[in-house]
């Protein structure tokens, strides 16, 4: 029986109402800021915003996914959206031009999970399918080939995939029987296949039917297992796998011997995850104060390390310069880079912050995405 308080999910607030117990309609605006060349914040203009900005009037926004100048979110109503940088079709808009409003991906209302990164995005339906579009070079798309599409193309005939990650130059899958698949560029070993071959195919990584969560940056991997080990592949310098090094590994290796990790998000050059105790953890390059634990910004962690001492985190988001993260209460926080005013805190772009700051006072936010120089965030309330 669902807890009939503070931030429901959706499946919550439908249980909510045939108990006869939900009393409010729940809205979900979108909120983005930033650099705002190329359209990526869906302001219908070119302008950079260091505060939060609600993207239309519309509050029916349910996930988003920034990318490296895009957006891709998805509304409640299942339909798909995105606008920003299109040089190659990342925006599945079937066009290479930019745009910079939200704009619905054909018309169908069936989309259930998206990602997207520098040149090509990937989405799962409601129905188990995977779809794919943008740049393909390096076999990014799955496609079994490197042709660039403007269009979501399915990946194979299968209908049993659950999550996907779109990194650099390849993606990231799992399937609902707990497999863990890869496939794009396979230099630095980010695939996890034990070598540096790429791939135009998905192609499993190992044989286990555990992972549970997983994220795909520029160079490296990183997943979580349904025990709650992290584990980490790919390119090390810096420090960003965690292993306490900065060697490549080519297949995954456990961060560790801890068993209580429950999300994880892999940046360029850091990454960041939450514990199931609300702790947040940083490592890698801290150039920027980006790990957030307010340290020397020329030296690297190659282990992680905790983000102060506070045990209310809840999900983390990180890209390459800036992190942010949102809390157990709603609250939003940045650090890192301001860039632009990437950190939304409405101050000159020269102030770097190497701990986490809040951004304004709401207590309402329930998901953050960091892009390259921008930053999107969805706010749940009701009325």
């Amino acid at each position: 029986m669902p807890n009939f308080s503070g931030k429901w999910t959706l499946t919550e607030q439908a249980q909510g109402a045939a108990a006869g117990t939900w009393t409010g309609i729940p809205q979900y605006e979108l909120y983005t800021w930033g650099a705002g060349s190329v359209g990526r914040l869906g302001h219908n203009d070119v302008i950079s915003r260091s505060s939060p900005t609600q993207v239309g009037e519309l509050a029916t926004w349910s996930q988003v996914s920034s990318g490296f100048a895009q957006t891709s979110a998805i509304k409640t109503d299942g339909t798909l959206w995105t606008w920003g940088y299109n040089n190659v079709g990342q925006l599945g808009q079937n066009t290479t031009a930019n745009i910079s409003s939200p704009t619905q991906v054909g018309a169908l209302t069936t989309w259930s999970g998206v990602s997207n990164t520098r040149y090509h995005g990937a989405a799962i339906k409601t129905d188990g399918t995977l779809w794919t579009w943008g740049l393909g070079s390096s076999g990014q798309l799955g496609q079994n080939s490197t042709t660039a599409t403007s269009s979501p193309v399915q990946v194979g005939a299968l209908t049993v995939w659950a999550k996907a990650s779109a990194g650099g130059f390849h993606t990231a899958a799992i399937k609902t029987d707990g497999t863990l698949w890869t496939w794009g560029s396979g230099g630095s070993g980010r695939l996890g296949q034990n070598n540096t071959t790429s791939f135009s195919s998905p192609v499993q990584v190992g044989a286990l039917t555990t992972w549970a969560q997983v994220s795909a940056a520029g160079t490296h991997t990183a997943a979580i297992k349904t025990d709650g080990t992290l584990w980490t592949w790919g390119l090390g310098n810096g420090g960003r796998l965690g292993h306490n090094d900065v060697i490549m590994r080519s297949s995954p290796t456990q961060v560790g011997a801890l068993t209580n990790w429950v999300q994880v998000s892999a940046g360029d050059d850091t990454t960041a995850a939450v514990k199931t105790d609300g702790t947040l953890w940083t490592w890698g390059d801290n150039g920027n104060g980006r790990l957030g634990i307010n340290a020397d910004q020329a030296t690297d962690f190659s282990s992680p390390v905790q983000v102060g001492a506070l045990t209310n985190w809840s999900q983390v988001s990180t890209r390459l310069d800036f992190a942010g993260a949102v809390k157990t209460d709603g609250t939003l926080w940045m650090w890192g880079s301001n860039s632009d005013g990437t950190l939304g805190l409405n101050e000159p772009a020269l102030n770097a912050r190497s701990s986490p700051v809040q951004v304004g006072s709401l207590t309402t936010w329930s998901q953050v995405s960091i892009g390259r120089d921008h930053s999107a965030a969805i706010n749940q309330t009701t009325t």
